[in-house]
């Protein structure tokens, strides 16, 4: 049973632990319920909703690589109606676990009004995916500048009363000034990291992989680019964090703790044991155990740093 000294708060959402399913890889929740208890996962972030209905790219979507995996799914989802009315009361049939609704918008003003039909009962946050093409501005993605990320968070914090937890983008050169825009734009937490962009080749048909041609590069691949930048951000920016990116067992999750992250997210490694979630929350309950931490809280940032 896991205890009360992994019970977390993170953006004002109270959780049993501080791992989370992430966006993406843990669906709506209710398709892990087979293989794990939801009750003992810190929190749910569905798979990234848009205003209308997507079918996703066409073509290969997800390739393996060394250490990782390749996918360009292209948002496929049924859009926030069909969400709200057939899938948000099934997810609280079957959990108490707070829900985290991930979304995506082509405009700041499309974000605003996502948010606003988000903002009902059995919604505890929004994460705000910001690595989407940017319509208005010709195909400049949001995640990648500082002004178009701050107007996105600005337009959701407008029209929602929930958390907003803005997903940064890696895909940049310095991930702390982005993660500063959005804590200026009136971020409640920020989520990091997105996926890498990348892509493979078959070379014998001398064509990429995926029909997309690039994806997003995850799995333990990514782990010590996102070690990396979760430490620079805790160390620019006030608000908590969400650390993920190759979060394989309960260790990786104590090292981005000791980083700065105020919480964590399994994505990649679901595909590979569906009860990873809970499995890492009874290890770092375990581990607080054995080195006498009082709560897992202790740890965050705790990271030092010797000259």
């Amino acid at each position: 049973m896991i205890s009360e000294r992994i019970a977390v708060q993170f953006a004002g959402i109270s959780m049993k632990t501080p791992v989370m399913g992430a966006s993406g890889t843990f669906g709506f929740g209710v398709e892990y319920s087979d293989f794990l208890d939801l009750d003992h996962v810190g929190a749910i972030i569905s798979k990234g909703i848009t205003p209308l209905p997507r079918p996703g790219n066409p073509g290969v979507r997800v390739a393996e690589t060394p250490a990782g995996m390749l996918n360009c799914i292209g948002l496929e989802n049924p859009g926030v109606e069909v969400f709200k009315r057939d899938i948000l009361p099934k997810v609280h049939q079957a959990c108490q676990t707070p829900l985290i609704v991930n979304i995506s918008a082509g405009t700041a003003e499309e974000y605003g009004e996502l948010a606003a039909q988000l903002d009902v009962d059995g919604v505890a946050a929004l994460e705000v995916n910001i690595s989407c093409p940017n319509v208005k501005e010709g195909g400049i993605v949001f995640g990648t500048q500082p002004e178009a990320a701050a107007a996105v968070t600005r337009s959701v914090k407008d029209h929602t009363r929930k958390a907003v937890i803005v997903k940064l983008s890696p895909n940049v050169t310095d991930i702390t000034v982005m993660a500063k825009a959005v804590e200026a734009a009136g971020a409640d937490a920020v989520s990091l990291i997105n996926t890498l962009t990348g892509m493979a080749i078959d070379i014998k048909t001398r064509r990429p992989l995926l029909g997309n041609i690039t994806g997003g590069l995850s799995g333990p691949a990514v782990k010590p680019v996102a070690l990396r930048m979760v430490w620079q951000t805790a160390q620019a920016v006030s608000i908590p964090i969400l650390g993920l990116g190759g979060i394989s067992t309960w260790q990786d999750a104590v090292e981005f703790m000791l980083a700065g992250a105020s919480a964590v997210a399994v994505g990649a490694h679901n595909f590979v044991d569906p009860r990873a979630v809970e499995t890492i929350a009874e290890g770092l309950d375990q581990y607080c155990r054995e080195e006498g931490i009082e709560h897992i809280q202790d740890i965050v940032g705790a990271l030092e740093i010797r000259g």
